[in-house]
């Protein structure tokens, strides 16, 4: 008889040992990124209001890492891992030299 395990949910973003957290992979088209919701998750649970106040933060978040790319900080050639705060969370993002996506992933500060 085989036992059949539930699979694990894919986790997008780059991957730390820290909950909650926000993940993404994002397209990276020179200057600009685009977020797929498609491509991102939560590990963990946010309360209804951290979540409220991550997706208030988040549209800075990505301009802030949008200047950082026109900065040439994050390359899609070249892994470099840049951190962000703002609104009380930390972002931390990498190309991973994946030459087109920017992974990050976004968690509260403690």
């Amino acid at each position: 008889m085989t036992t059949i395990q539930p699979s694990t949910p894919y986790q997008w973003g780059l991957q730390r040992n820290i909950t909650p957290r926000f993940g993404a992979r994002l397209i990276q088209q020179g200057n600009r990124l685009d977020f797929l919701w498609d491509r991102s998750g939560f590990v963990g649970s946010f309360s209804p209001q951290l979540g409220q106040q991550l997706n208030d933060a988040f549209p800075e978040i990505i301009k802030q890492l949008e200047d950082q790319a026109a900065l040439g900080y994050l390359d899609p050639r070249q892994q470099r891992c840049i951190t962000l705060q703002h609104a009380g969370f930390i972002c931390e993002a990498d190309t991973l030299g994946s030459h087109g996506y920017l992974y990050i992933t976004i968690y509260p500060i403690t």
